[in-house]
């Protein structure tokens, strides 16, 4: 019996934050660190006390600024701001969509073509209007449908900003966006509206994912939160299942370029990364207008 527990996996949890599992250490002072306390080292990560303590000038020996498993630069002060920031325009707009109504939505949310309203021919994607691939996912009318993605958002936004950093969680975000966007324009019906965050949300689900399995984490929770709501996706009526996965797809890239390409590698891989994604939704959307427009 004895044998059989000392073969058991040990969990092992960070140092600084202890209700946090982890299956990655210090490489200097060897004490488990979660993906907060991650500072990039020429081979592996440190701890901020290693980092701090390393040169006696407060800085890492191998970097000059602390960085994130991503290789972003870990943000001092608030590490939820660009989180917050999001959620800030999500809520300015249902505000706005609750004061002036219909005529708000038609001017921000996804359509193909044109299509008429009681006030006038309203245009779409393919008549030029390329930013309602970006403005619909910051667009809801229904409370139920904001509230659900702005949960999302709270719960998966936070860590992966923090693994990420500002920059690169921000790029994560928007691509997966209009990733979410341009595939609903492409495999839609040109007068059907779209509008929502769940195609951000989405593939913040996938990145966190890609991120779990990364840090060696339990990955059931995610994937099952995942499973369900794509279970939601195609029983339930009215949900644009080309959003969510657009997304999800966009998401998983993303986060592979981040947090797997060789650390000399990195910037280059993640960089040609974003440009290569945002470029396929651009050669959808001119397909699809060309189709539209033909």
């Amino acid at each position: 019996m004895e044998g059989q527990r000392q073969s058991e996996p040990q969990v092992t949890y960070c140092y600084r934050h202890p209700d946090r599992e982890t299956g990655i250490s210090c490489v200097r002072c060897e004490r488990p660190i979660c993906p907060d306390c991650m500072i990039t080292a020429s081979v592996g990560f440190q701890c901020p006390d290693c980092v701090k303590g390393g040169s006696g000038t407060g800085h890492a020996p191998s970097a000059s600024r602390p960085r994130t498993i991503a290789g972003g630069v870990i943000a001092a002060g608030d590490r939820r701001l660009v989180t917050k920031i999001l959620l800030g325009v999500n809520a300015a707009l249902f505000v706005g969509v609750m004061i002036v109504g219909e005529r708000l939505v038609s001017s921000l949310v996804l359509f193909g073509q044109a299509i008429a309203v009681p006030y006038g021919p309203v245009e779409g994607v393919a008549e030029g209007q390329w930013y309602r691939l970006l403005t619909s996912a910051f667009l809801h009318q229904e409370t139920w449908h904001f509230a659900m993605n702005m949960l999302g958002l709270w719960f998966l936004g936070p860590p992966l900003e923090a693994a990420l950093g500002r920059l690169r969680f921000s790029g994560l975000y928007l691509l997966s966006a209009l990733g979410g966007s341009a595939l609903t324009y492409l495999f839609s019906s040109p007068g059907q509206a779209s509008l929502g965050a769940s195609g951000a949300i989405f593939g913040l689900f996938g990145a966190t994912a890609i991120l779990m399995r990364r840090m060696k984490y339990d990955m059931r929770p995610i994937l099952i939160l995942l499973g369900i709501n794509l279970v939601f996706t195609f029983v339930w009526e009215g949900i644009s299942w080309q959003a969510h996965i657009g997304g999800l797809v966009v998401g998983v890239l993303i986060a592979i370029a981040m947090v797997h390409p060789p650390r000399d590698k990195r910037t280059v891989v993640q960089y040609a990364a974003c440009a290569g994604v945002l470029l396929l939704i651009i050669a959808a959307v001119v397909v699809r207008t060309l189709q539209l427009t033909a």
